[in-house]
C-alpha cells in the first residue's frame, strides 16, 4: 500500500517543476519579443507610427495625409535617410520631407515636427516706426550760456570776492571792488552844478552827466550819485548768470584798463552734449528732435533736451558726424568732460514691418520665411529699411496680412536651399566626393581616433549657424590637440553627406 503512494508523489513534483519551466520560459520569450518590439520604434516626437509599425519612406503619414519621399538632417544637406530616428550628426530628431512640396525651394513641415522644432510665426503688419539712434557723447559746456566781465574804465582791484576758475557762483553773486580814480573828477563837476542856482544850468547838468557815462558809469551809479549827493568813485562788479568761473584774468591790487576781460562765466543750467552718429545714420537726424541723456556717474537721473544742430564735420577715422545735443542740467550735475550715451528720436515712419528675428542675412542675400496657408514654407527675397524696437522695415517683398517665422526659420531656410539646390542639379553630373573645402573655428567638446566634435562659430561659406556637431577624422586624431582646446579647422563633406576634417590647429599655433 506505500509503494503506489510514493510514486504518486514524485509523479506530482514532477508535474509542478515541468510547468515552472514552462511559465519561466514563456516569460523570458516575452520579454525577449517585447524589447525587440520597442528596438523597432524609433526614438523622437518628431517619428510617425502607424500599426504600431514605424514609418518608412514611401508611407502615407497619417499627420499629414502626404506620403513621406525621405528624412534628413536640415544642418548636412545632401544626406536621406529611408527612416525616421536622431540625426547621427546633430543631437536633433530627423525631419520628413513630403511629396508635394514643389520644386521652387519651399518647403513642407508637418505640424508634430513643428511644434518639436518650436517654429513660431508672426503677421507682417503695417505700423509706425520711429527710429531710436544711440550714440555716446561728452558734456561740454553750452557757449552760448556765457557772460564776460570786463573793466569800462583804467581802475584798481581793491578786492577779488573768488579767487581760483570753477568757482561757482549765482546770479548777483559779487565779484570784486574796484576802485576808479577817473570818475572822482566827472562826479565832481556833475555835483557842482547841481549845487549852483541859475536858469541855464540843465543844458550843463545834462553835458556832466554824460561825461559820466562817458566814462564807464551805468545809469543806476549816476542816480546813486545824485541822491545821495556824495563821490562814488568805488564799484563793485556783479555775476550777470548762475554759473562757474572760466576765466580770471584780475588780482587783488592790479590795474587793469579799459576792455581787459576780468571774469569769464559759463552757465550750467544747460550743457551740450557732442554726439557721435555713424554717418550712415546722419539722414535720420533731424534739429529740434527730443534726446534722452543718462551717464554712468548718475545712473539714476534721465536728462532730457533736444538736437541743436548737426556739425559739418566728419571724423575720418571713425566715420561719425556731431550732433550738438543741449541737455537741461537743472541740478549741475552735469559737468563738462562726463561722458554719457544719448538715446535720439528720428522722425515717425508709417511702414511695412516684422519682427527683427524673422530676418535672415547671409551675406549675399536678404530672405524672410513666409508661411503659407497649407502648411508650406518658402523663402522671400526682402529688401530691409530702418530698424527699431525689435521691429524692421520691409521696402520690397512682402504685403500686409502675410504670417512669417520668427523662430526655427534657419533650419527651414538650410532646406530650402538644400531643396532648391536639388532642382538646379536634376541631371546634372554628380559633384566631385572632395567638394569646396570649407574652414572655421571652434572649441573641441569630444575626441576619440574617429571623430571630433565641435562648438563652432557661424561658417558663412556653407551658411551654418553656430551651433555643436560631429565632424569625422579620416585620418585618425591629430597630435597637439585635446578635449577644451580653442582650434582652426578645415573640412569638405563627404560622399555620404557627413562633414570631414581636413585640418584641425591650436587656435595659438595658427596665430603665430
Amino acid at each position: 500500500m506505500r509503494r503506489p503512494s510514493t510514486i504518486g508523489a514524485a509523479g506530482a513534483l514532477a508535474l509542478l517543476a515541468a510547468l515552472a519551466l514552462g511559465a519561466y520560459g514563456m516569460y523570458r520569450l516575452g520579454v525577449s519579443r517585447g524589447l525587440d518590439m520597442a528596438a523597432t520604434v524609433p526614438a523622437g516626437s518628431g517619428a510617425s507610427q502607424r500599426a504600431g509599425a514605424p514609418l518608412k519612406a514611401g508611407d502615407i503619414d497619417p499627420a499629414t495625409g502626404k506620403r513621406v519621399l525621405y528624412w534628413h538632417d536640415p544642418m548636412v544637406p545632401g544626406r536621406r535617410f529611408e527612416e525616421p530616428g536622431k540625426s547621427p550628426f546633430m543631437n536633433m530628431q530627423l525631419v520628413p520631407v513630403y511629396e508635394g512640396g514643389g520644386s521652387d525651394g519651399g518647403v513642407t513641415v508637418s505640424p508634430s515636427v513643428r511644434q518639436s522644432l518650436g517654429i513660431r510665426t508672426a503677421e507682417v503688419v503695417r505700423s509706425t516706426l520711429a527710429p531710436r539712434i544711440e550714440a555716446a557723447g561728452n558734456i561740454a559746456y553750452n557757449e552760448r550760456d556765457q557772460a564776460v566781465v570786463q573793466a569800462r574804465a583804467t581802475a584798481y582791484v581793491e578786492k577779488l570776492h573768488v579767487r581760483a576758475t570753477l568757482d561757482r557762483v549765482a546770479a548777483g553773486a559779487p565779484l570784486a571792488d574796484l576802485y576808479v580814480p577817473e570818475w572822482v573828477a566827472a562826479q565832481e563837476e556833475f555835483l557842482s552844478l547841481l549845487r549852483m542856482r541859475g536858469t541855464d544850468l540843465a543844458v550843463l547838468v545834462d553835458g556832466a552827466r554824460q561825461r559820466m557815462r562817458q566814462a564807464g558809469m551805468t545809469d543806476e551809479q549816476i542816480r546813486r550819485v545824485e541822491e545821495l549827493g556824495e563821490l562814488q568813485p568805488r564799484i563793485t562788479l556783479h555775476a550777470p548768470l548762475a554759473g562757474v568761473i572760466v576765466e580770471l584774468g584780475a588780482r587783488e591790487g592790479m590795474t587793469v584798463m579799459p576792455g581787459d576781460t576780468l571774469f569769464r562765466i559759463n552757465g550750467l543750467s544747460t550743457v551740450w552734449a557732442n554726439a557721435e552718429v555713424p554717418e550712415s545714420q546722419a539722414a535720420l537726424l533731424r534739429p529740434g528732435a527730443p534726446v534722452e541723456a543718462r551717464s554712468p556717474a548718475i545712473p539714476s537721473t534721465v536728462f532730457t533736451g533736444a538736437v541743436q544742430a548737426i556739425l559739418p564735420d566728419v571724423d575720418p577715422n571713425t566715420r561719425t558726424i556731431k550732433a550738438r545735443v543741449e541737455l537741461e542740467n537743472p541740478g549741475f550735475e552735469l559737468a563738462p568732460g562726463m561722458f554719457v550715451s544719448v538715446a535720439l528720436a528720428g522722425p515717425a515712419t508709417d511702414a511695412l514691418t516684422v519682427p527683427t528675428e524673422a530676418v535672415i542675412e547671409t551675406g549675399r542675400r536678404t530672405v524672410v520665411i513666409l508661411a503659407q496657408d497649407d502648411g508650406a514654407f518658402q523663402p522671400v527675397d526682402v529688401e530691409l529699411g530702418i530698424e527699431s524696437g525689435g521691429e524692421t522695415e520691409i521696402r520690397r517683398g512682402l504685403s500686409a496680412g502675410q504670417r512669417v517665422v520668427v523662430s526655427g526659420q534657419f533650419l527651414i531656410d538650410s532646406e530650402a536651399s538644400l531643396r532648391a539646390t536639388s532642382t538646379r542639379m536634376e541631371g546634372a553630373e554628380p559633384p566631385s566626393p572632395s567638394g569646396a573645402e570649407h574652414s572655421g573655428e571652434g572649441k573641441i567638446e569630444a575626441l576619440d581616433d574617429s571623430s571630433v566634435t565641435l562648438s563652432h562659430a557661424p561658417i558663412p561659406s556653407i551658411e551654418w549657424p553656430a551651433m555643436t556637431m560631429r565632424f569625422s577624422l579620416p585620418d585618425g586624431a591629430p597630435q597637439g590637440v585635446e578635449i577644451g582646446d580653442d582650434v582652426r579647422f578645415a573640412f569638405r563633406m563627404g560622399d555620404d553627406g557627413s562633414p570631414r576634417i581636413t585640418r584641425l590647429e591650436p587656435v595659438a599655433e595658427t596665430g603665430q
